[in-house]
């Protein structure tokens, strides 16, 4: 796999590259190769690696989701890093594409989200729910188009697949997302969610550094763009 195209920011501590829908953030249950070990090859062969090579990942993207992927090249950077996404000084964007318009234009949602026992799914509450957790995200409708509208996204917390739960438990499930109510699958069965921008401070060298995806070249954010 030729991932230098796909590359958004590289330097001796940190890559990000831009994930394809259906791609795995880490391994799984397929046995299929995670995008980071197409990482390590990449930078194995470019610096004339010996040994193995040292990636972490700092962050994960759902199988169906495209965006922004983070990776750390050295321990301390990993260790830095996860600990300003544990302190929520990582800004993430996401954009998503539903069918039904949101009620309200912009507005911040907040749920309980409880994990289904022996099942990869979520469920939102209202109130508190025993082993429940809140969860907090803010959109925005930025555009519409042919019937569909994108929304801008900003998550507050990081619960498994919250933003997907949360925009259907408000009647707007994102495109081809059918485990939490879209109509129908999308054709490459992915779901019109993309991981679109991520902010923070640099973990060595102190500095702002904001990183940007392209959305997938596909039918649905074509229509955007």
């Amino acid at each position: 796999m030729k991932i230098q195209s796909r590359i958004l920011y590289e330097d001796n501590h940190i890559i990000a590259l831009n994930k394809l829908p259906g791609e795995l953030s880490q391994g799984d249950e397929t046995g299929d190769i995670p995008l980071g070990d197409f990482v390590k090859r990449y930078i194995k062969e470019k610096y004339s690696k010996p040994g193995d090579v040292f990636l972490g990942v700092v962050h994960r993207l759902d199988r169906p989701v495209s965006g922004v992927m983070l990776f750390a090249r050295t321990s301390k950077a990993l260790e830095r890093l996860t600990g300003m996404l544990r302190e929520k000084e990582i800004e993430k964007t996401y954009w998503a594409i539903v069918k039904n318009k949101p009620e309200k234009a912009s507005a911040e949602l907040v749920h309980h989200l409880k994990r289904v026992q022996g099942k990869n799914i979520t469920r939102a509450f209202r109130s508190s729910q025993e082993d429940s957790k809140e969860s907090h995200l803010s959109y925005h409708v930025i555009k519409t188009a042919k019937n569909f509208h994108l929304l801008e996204i900003i998550p507050h917390t990081g619960r498994q697949h919250q933003i997907r739960v949360q925009l259907a438990e408000i009647g707007c499930p994102i495109v081809g997302d059918v485990k939490y109510g879209s109509a129908e699958p999308l054709p490459d069965a992915s779901i019109a969610l993309h991981a679109r921008k991520l902010k923070f401070i640099h973990p060595v060298k102190k500095e702002l550094v904001m990183i940007e995806a392209p959305t997938p070249e596909n039918k649905i954010w074509n229509l955007f763009g």
